[in-house]
């Protein structure tokens, strides 16, 4: 997880990550953040894998998600998904460690766009896309 100096408030990933009960309750770690980015890892369990033994595509994607939240969260604004695709690459299986750092493409209006990749070590697990919006607040004006 990542560290903060003493005494700062955390930011606005640590404060939503803090809350992801379902990403931390399935292992998931935020390993570094920053404007538009975040790196995520995640150990795939035997209650991961599906009956062919290889990493459920659902987990996979979950770990993506969580990396693309952490991204499009990371301007201070309440962020949620539109929409997402992945494509998936290679099998994983249990105990790998894969890991999801998500990038942002681009940001216009209330909506984004961002790409995740996630890799066990230098090999492509899967591709994703996500694209986010922004949640208007209540004393915001409508775009």
């Amino acid at each position: 997880m990542t560290t903060q100096a003493p005494g700062t408030r955390p930011g606005p990933v640590e404060t939503m990550f803090a809350a992801d009960e379902a990403s931390r309750g399935l292992g998931i770690e935020l390993l570094e953040h920053g404007e538009g980015t975040a790196v995520l890892q995640m150990t795939m369990t035997a209650s991961q894998v599906n009956g062919h033994r290889i990493a459920h595509g659902g987990y996979v994607f979950l770990l993506a998600d969580s990396a693309f939240a952490c991204a499009c969260n990371s301007h201070g604004h309440v962020t949620v998904a539109a929409g997402a695709d992945i494509d998936f690459v290679a099998p994983a299986y249990e105990g790998d460690v894969l890991v999801a750092t998500a990038r942002e493409r681009v940001r216009f209006g209330r909506s984004g766009v961002y790409d995740v990749s996630v890799v066990r070590g230098d090999e492509v697990i899967a591709e994703f896309r996500g694209r986010s919006r922004t949640l208007r607040t209540q004393h915001e004006e409508p775009q």
